[in-house]
């Protein structure tokens, strides 16, 4: 029966090698019915299997469809096998899930075997994969319906909502030590100012109670709720995290929530669901007998549209390698689809030469992060294993169009900056003067300590919007036959390196540049 679906699956494209191979119990087939449709209006020829063999029978027929040559996604549909009830039932609508023996991560006191979908990928058995592989943990076939329907609104979305520029990064205090805080604390700093264009808007709310970066503490919770539904591009969370959970935010005289499953039914992002993206422990652990946190947040109506996460204990240094190799094929390399972005990353994290500055940096970091030595590349190929997409590998990511603008490299503080600059998209320019995400608008007072009152919850949310808010000047104008004008009030107490970003929102595309400006103060007496 198994055999003769999948052969029957491979004819009914006579000539034709599939690109995409979907592991679906047959119960889900209807359920699945609106994103096959729209997948092969795209040109997709999908394969289908049947999930109800072992995983080494699974793995087999994505192999043997791989070698006609064309195949580009695997996608599983249907939870983790052993990871709902037990009983016939329950296992006609799951699908198999490997279990890889854990060499680097037990020495963190993880479990001695790691659930990952990287297996089904690997088409060589070097456990690097070969192509994207993706699941959507659904137990039933209405939990797959809202799936698929978030998937289709996130792809047929059209114009360009202000979305599509935002990443909202949430960190918890790493409590690995002064020193290795300090070196997680700089890497952070690196992704937002070396990995995030600055031509998208980026936040970060931070749990350590002294950083101008974290708001009342007692709202910390909601703010993380607010930073994902307001809408974004990614939401990304760095810290400490557990299966349903991620940490505490410590102040004195109280611990306050960060995010967690039970923040799940508050999820509201019904315009611009973000990709999310753990970069911590367990959030994505599949396999259990209750759901995890990921799992949670990909099945609600008005949560992400994919989840990015590790399934058993991940550390610092191997996660920080592929965290920043993300970054790089989003944004520098512009993937097509967030598969492919999940896939060259983790290629690149094994394969990549590391003799590039950022590489050396974070390699020479790796004795401050990791207690125990180490051999650093088995523990970069086994966050390969732990790292794992819940969603659609076919997820297509849009990019913006390239504005160009033209701007004076140097700039006096009190002058006003001329800007124009050319795209192919019409619509409104909102055109920004901002400084380096490594600066701040203004000199946040030292927190010696923390005592509850009115007084003190104001100005911590005030600092928090003031450091999230980069701006100097903006100005809205309207482009034209692909062009734009614009002037910008340069303020008097500005300095330093800064940046005039541009993003254009169209009716059905978007667009955006920056350039770089050096704003110097005006000598005394001229």
């Amino acid at each position: 029966m198994y055999w003769a679906w999948l052969t029957w699956a491979m004819m009914a494209i006579p000539g034709q090698a599939a690109d995409t191979v979907v592991v679906c119990p047959p119960s889900f087939r209807q359920a699945l019915a609106p994103w096959v449709e729209y997948r092969q209006s795209q040109g997709r020829r999908l394969a289908f299997v049947d999930n109800r063999g072992t995983a080494e029978q699974i793995r087999s027929a994505v192999r043997q469809a791989s070698r006609l040559g064309k195949l580009r996604a695997v996608m599983l549909v249907g939870d983790a096998q052993g990871a709902s009830p037990t009983g016939a039932a329950a296992r006609d609508r799951s699908v198999p899930v490997h279990l890889a023996r854990a060499k680097v991560n037990v020495n963190w006191g993880s479990e001695p075997e790691i659930a990952t979908d990287n297996w089904y990928a690997d088409l060589d058995d070097d456990q690097i994969p070969d192509v994207p592989v993706g699941r959507l943990t659904a137990d039933s076939a209405a939990e797959l319906s809202g799936i698929v329907r978030k998937i289709l609104t996130y792809e047929k979305s059209r114009g360009g909502d202000v979305w599509r520029r935002r990443i909202n990064l949430v960190a918890g205090l790493g409590g690995f030590g002064a020193l290795a805080d300090a070196a997680l604390e700089a890497a952070a700093k690196a992704i937002l100012t070396e990995g995030i264009p600055p031509s998208y808007v980026s936040s970060m709310t931070y749990a350590s109670w002294r950083s101008p970066y974290c708001p009342d503490p007692a709202s910390f919770n909601q703010t993380t709720l607010d930073r994902m539904n307001e809408g974004c591009l990614f939401w990304v969370y760095l810290g400490h995290g557990r299966r349903r959970e991620v940490d505490l935010l410590h102040a004195p005289g109280g611990s306050f929530r960060i995010f967690d499953a039970r923040d799940v039914p508050k999820l509201s992002a019904y315009r611009g669901a973000p990709i999310a993206l753990f970069l911590s422990c367990y959030t994505g652990a599949f396999d259990g007998p209750e759901d995890c946190l990921a799992e949670e947040m990909l099945r609600a109506e008005a949560g992400p549209a994919a989840v990015i996460c590790g399934s058993r204990v991940t550390m610092p240094y191997a996660m920080s390698v592929f965290g920043t190799e993300l970054l790089k094929e989003c944004f520098e390399r512009r993937r097509t689809t967030i598969g492919e972005v999940v896939l060259e990353a983790k290629r690149n994290t094994m394969l990549k030469p590391r003799t590039d500055g950022r590489s050396r940096a974070l390699d020479g970091l790796a004795g401050l992060l990791n207690p125990l030595p180490g051999d650093l590349a088995e523990e970069r190929a086994e966050h390969l294993l732990l790292f794992n997409l819940l969603g659609d590998p076919l997820l297509e990511l849009r990019h913006p169009r390239e504005a160009k603008l033209h701007v004076r490299a140097k700039a006096l503080a009190g002058e006003r900056l001329e800007v124009s600059g050319e795209c192919d998209v019409n619509g409104e320019a909102l055109v920004e003067l901002v400084v380096r995400r490594d600066r701040l608008t203004f000199q946040p007072a030292t927190r010696e300590g923390y005592r509850p009152s009115p007084e003190t919850f104001a100005e911590y949310s005030q600092t928090y919007r003031r450091a999230n808010d980069p701006r100097l000047s903006s100005v809205r104008v309207p482009v034209e036959d692909g062009r734009f004008a614009a002037e910008l009030d340069v303020p008097a107490t500005a300095w330093g390196d800064c940046h005039v970003r541009v993003f254009v929102q169209g009716d059905q595309d978007f667009a955006a540049g920056t350039a770089d400006v050096e704003i110097r103060r005006a000598m005394k007496g001229r």
